[in-house]
């Protein structure tokens, strides 16, 4: 398209030969002038080129056109945009390029269906959005070969993987260890695992939780929760201190199977206070087990009026009070923030870190039947139960 403003046209024409230029000098003459150009060591070269650079000139498109001819020239269009259509060096910030428009992080996640697939994709836009780059990703089966993988990763420069789902471990637990390693979108790792970087999990942080129950019951004072301590023994350990710190008490009994589970749920559920007690629900598959436990303790917690709150998002639909839940954008931009400082990792550099990119789901239903007044919160609850 032809700007009616000629000037405008010529400093576009000038800014993007003079960014031109500069990448030109880094790439040898002899590639460009030969008809099969061969492949560039290291990095490839991009070219940025203006919208509007179609109107600037023969010549000028020729000898853009003969550098995409090489393979490893990737042509980058962008525009270029001020409150009159001009570009202005003064008024605008600097211009962010990442080589051929990636970066040297990858992601491997499962390859798997719906709602997942969403959710993967939904982190790895945020990651993107973070890094201001195209990120190279793997959908990985469970038998993915990591030779293939190293390879494959190796052949893009990829310094830093980010591994999302338990397939996305498995697949990268052998990974050359010249690649720095973050692992994200599961609860937990168990303690043999031989993974050194931050870890991700998806389970919510106790002070999130807390807070956001201070807020809807400030009469709190005690916090139950049963735990199998195979799954949550690191979370309890945060959550005691995160109660501490808010000025409540943690009241944490271990259960490692479901019959002990529904025992300690019914010894607290017998001589528990309502108006001071309140029960947490942990993702924990042996004690909030979803097809006996679950339903037991929600509907006994219902008849005896006491709060409960879970860090699923799923027991809010079914009776919970409340719930934080991922915000997957937001998570994969603190998964990229992380990777972008990483370096190869050392042994037993493990970090776990809770969830802290959360939204938040509430039964308004359990609430009115609670007695909470929540009319001046609504607009902070990012989904609610029973839905409109």
């Amino acid at each position: 398209m032809f700007h009616t403003n000629k000037a405008a046209v010529l400093r576009k024409v000038l800014i993007s030969r003079f960014l031109l230029l500069q990448l030109w000098l880094t790439c040898s003459a002899t590639a460009l002038a030969s008809a099969a150009p061969p492949q560039l060591a290291g990095n490839p070269l991009a070219i940025i080129k203006v919208l509007g650079d179609e109107a600037a000139g023969d010549s000028f498109v020729q000898f853009v056109s003969q550098m995409e001819r090489n393979p490893d020239v990737v042509n980058v269009r962008i525009a270029l945009k001020g409150t009159d259509g001009d570009y202005s060096l003064a008024e605008r910030k600097p211009i962010q390029l990442a080589l051929n428009g990636q970066s040297n992080i990858a992601v491997i996640y499962p390859d798997i269906g719906e709602p997942y697939r969403s959710i993967f994709s939904r982190i790895i836009e945020g990651i993107e959005d973070r890094t201001q780059a195209h990120i190279t990703s793997y959908a990985v089966t469970a038998d993915q070969s990591a030779t293939d993988l190293t390879a494959q990763l190796h052949r893009q420069n990829v310094r830093v993987v980010i591994a999302l789902g338990r397939v996305g471990i498995k697949a990268t637990a052998n990974l050359d260890r010249s690649i720095a390693l973050i692992v994200g979108g599961v609860l937990s790792l168990p303690e043999s695992a031989t993974i050194a970087g931050p870890v991700f999990s998806l389970a919510p942080d106790p002070i999130l939780l807390f807070d956001r129950l201070k807020s809807m019951m400030p009469t709190a004072r005690r916090i139950i929760v049963i735990y199998d301590p195979r799954q949550n023994a690191w979370l309890v350990r945060l959550a005691r201190e995160a109660a501490r710190n808010a000025g409540m008490e943690l009241i944490s009994r271990e259960a490692g199977d479901l019959k002990s589970a529904m025992y300690l749920y019914q010894e607290y559920l017998a001589t528990v206070d309502p108006k001071r007690d309140v029960l947490w629900l942990p993702q924990d598959s042996v004690t909030v087990e979803e097809s006996t436990v679950l339903p037991y303790v929600l509907q006994e917690a219902w008849r005896h009026s006491v709060l409960v709150f879970s860090s699923s998002v799923s027991h809010v639909k079914r009776g919970a009070l409340f719930s934080l839940y991922p915000d997957n954008l937001e998570l994969g931009r603190s998964m990229a923030a992380s990777a972008l400082g990483q370096s190869p990792p050392s042994p037993g550099g493990r970090t776990v870190t809770p969830l802290r990119d959360v939204l938040m789901a509430v039964n308004l239903r359990t609430a009115g039947h609670l007695g909470l007044n929540v009319a001046e919160q609504k607009r902070s609850f990012d989904l609610v139960f029973p839905e409109p």
